[in-house]
């Protein structure tokens, strides 16, 4: 489909996007082995000997913390043979990281330390047999990982886009203190779509109207293409009149977050950030979705709601309330996903769809000139062709 210039439609990405496994191929190498991902909360790692194994695009890592507390992270593979050190998504180990296959054996800050037959070998070859390190760094409580060599500091991947939500105030979201809070509840979703399918409506509300009752209720505004500006409202949303919270019955049940001023009160603020997470920030808690993408038609979502460490510890904490809402939310918008995502494949669908006004600077001009770029794609014709 080509559009006519006088045309109010931007098209959207080709079919093929969201369905070929060359296009998710590529995606590995060309985002997620390149930017920063986020892996984990931070106080999963608490514990002695915690360690965490995730995907990082075409590679598999684990996290864990040194004897001096300090974040450390590896690919999660022996130098010896090649086995994988950590074969589920968490485990505890004692006071160093060995291998399940020929038990070659490893510090905490990746040194060799052990093998069998180990006066065979020289010295020279146990240093230069350390696992190979990832960088890794916090930001807000969150674990965010890089396989590139040499990458760009975190800031400079987040900023701009907290810039963008905020208009121009980046710094703003430190107001909720996210580094404080602890997990109040989390659940994992599978949706049988594609990673960006899911990432083009959380940043939308084109639909909200139709298929979000619980969300318009609670956000008016959400319903109203009318008042709803094309980008991000940098105030945030307002909750509907007589709501005092964000959750299924409005009722207020925990304080404001410390850190949030009068001007945060009754006010929601969502937001992608490239590329794989996506925070609601709340009058008295934040929501954080971590996006695992599985196959061009598969992702692994986990949703966490946040509290206040002194909230989530007092006797008789029950989130239910305030978690049921977002769920209910979660649950709409991953059916109406996955609605979408067989019709990729449709001759209808083979050079895309289109987005309407309402969704053109979030999608198009935000979030596709990013995808564009880090993918190395050119238009042609009015659609997008992948760089190989």
């Amino acid at each position: 489909m080509t559009l006519a210039p006088s045309s109010s439609l931007t098209p959207t990405l080709p079919g093929h996007a969201y369905t070929d496994p060359a296009v998710f191929a590529l995606e590995a190498e060309r985002i997620f082995a390149r930017e920063w991902i986020y892996v984990a909360r931070a106080d999963e790692l608490t514990g002695r000997g915690k360690v965490l194994r995730r995907q990082v695009g075409p590679e598999t890592v684990i996290l864990l913390r040194d004897r001096g507390g300090a974040l450390r992270c590896y690919l999660n593979v022996c130098r010896h043979r090649g086995a994988s050190l950590c074969t589920s998504a968490e485990t505890t180990v004692g006071n160093a990281i060995r291998c399940p296959y020929h038990a070659w054996t490893y510090a905490f800050d990746g040194r060799l330390i052990a093998a069998p037959n180990w006066k065979s070998m020289p010295e020279s070859d146990r240093e230069a047999s350390g696992l190979l390190p990832v960088h890794a760094v916090e930001w807000a409580g969150l674990i965010w990982v890089n396989l590139d060599d040499a990458p760009q500091p975190l800031p400079a991947q987040l900023e701009p886009q907290l810039s963008y939500r905020f208009g121009g105030s980046p710094d703003r979201i430190a107001r909720w203190g996210m580094e404080d809070l602890v997990v109040g509840a989390r659940k994992t979703y599978t949706v049988a779509a594609n990673w960006k399918l899911i990432q083009e409506n959380f940043q939308e509300c084109y639909h909200c109207g139709t298929i979000h009752p619980e969300l318009v209720d609670a956000i008016p505004t959400f319903a109203r293409t009318a008042e709803l500006a094309a980008g991000y409202q940098a105030d945030g949303y307002g909750f509907a009149e007589g709501l005092d919270a964000f959750s299924v019955t409005g009722k207020a049940r925990y304080p404001l977050l410390p850190g949030l001023l009068p001007v945060d009160a009754r006010r929601y603020f969502g937001m992608v950030l490239r590329p794989n997470c996506f925070i609601s920030l709340l009058p008295d808690h934040v929501i954080v979705h971590r996006f695992s993408p599985v196959s061009a038609g598969e992702t692994v979502v986990e949703c966490d709601w946040l509290f206040d460490a002194s909230v989530a510890a007092a006797p008789g904490f029950d989130p239910s309330d305030t978690v049921e809402i977002f769920h209910r939310v979660n649950q709409q918008d991953f059916a109406a996903v996955e609605g979408c995502q067989p019709n990729m494949r449709s001759r209808a669908y083979r050079r895309g769809g289109v987005l309407v006004p309402l969704e053109t600077e979030t999608i198009n001009d935000n979030y596709y000139r990013w995808y564009r770029a880090a993918m190395g794609c050119h238009e042609s014709a009015g659609s997008t062709v992948l760089g190989t």
